[in-house]
Order: C-alpha cells, then structure tokens, then sequence
C-alpha cells in the first residue's frame, strides 16, 4: 500500500487554502504595521475593531503574524507531504495534525472574543477561520486514508 499512488489527497487542499489564507494574514500584518494602505473590510468597521482589539495579540505577539508563519508552516509541511514518496507516510497527517489542531483551537478562542465579547465582525478573520475548520477536517479525512500505512 505505501507504493501506492494517491493522487490529489486532502494535503494537496490544505496546500492551496493554507497559501491562500496565509496571504490573507500577512495583509492583515502589514495593515497593521501601516505597510498596506486602507484596510478593505466593508462597511462595518468590525476588521479595525478586532485588529485593534487587545485580543489581537498573544503574548505580545499579533495574532496576524502567528496566523502569517503558522499558515506558511502548513504549506511547507502539506506540500512535502505531497511528494510522492511521502503522500503515504502517516508522518506527514500527523505533523499537520500537530499544526492546525492547536491552531483551531486558537481560532475558536479568537472568535469568542469577536463574536461574544466584542460583538463585531471581521471578513477577513472569518477566512481564517474557515480555512482551519477547514483543515481540520481535511486532515482528519487524511488521517483516514494513510492509516493503513501505520507499521
């Protein structure tokens, strides 16, 4: 089973969404750092408000850069997953299991506090925050398919 060609696999998705969300917030990165110009978000303001809020930071870090490297990190790690001599190797489901399982985690943290405590809306953080419920599925459809291969 492990010569086994896979074809497009769930890695190859979280490949594509993980660049594209990762684009998404090193905008938000750059906007905050005053390198991108206005922030594009509609009418409602709620992107202003949730960049600027105190939960746009943990441990004094902005939440858009963490989400800027950990998207860039699951693209590396999706798409070495996809060579074909690693697009069976459980390792590979296993370590973006270990990247976007904490990484959801972190999102659902953040949208508490901008759906509940701060009762706006961001476009662009719901982007990210589709994509890793996205990838969580993803991987988990991954982890499905490579389990035969656990020796």
């Amino acid at each position: 089973m492990a010569n086994q060609q896979a074809g497009f696999t769930p890695r190859h998705l979280i490949a594509v969404t993980a660049l594209i969300s990762g684009v998404v917030a090193l905008y938000l990165h750059l906007w905050k750092l005053g390198l991108a110009g206005t922030l594009a978000c509609g009418g409602s303001g709620g992107c202003a408000a949730v960049q600027f809020s105190p939960w746009s930071w943990f441990l004094g870090i902005d939440v858009a850069l963490i989400g800027t490297v950990g998207y860039t990190l699951i693209l590396i790690t999706a798409l070495l997953g996809t060579c074909q001599s690693r697009v069976n190797d459980p390792r590979w489901t296993i370590a973006l299991a270990s990247l976007i399982i904490p990484a959801f985690i972190f999102t659902l943290r953040l949208k508490y506090y901008e759906f509940f405590v701060m009762k706006t809306f961001c476009p662009w953080c719901a982007v990210s925050a589709v994509t890793i419920t996205l990838h969580t599925v993803l991987v988990a459809m991954d982890w499905r398919r490579v389990r035969g291969n656990v020796a």
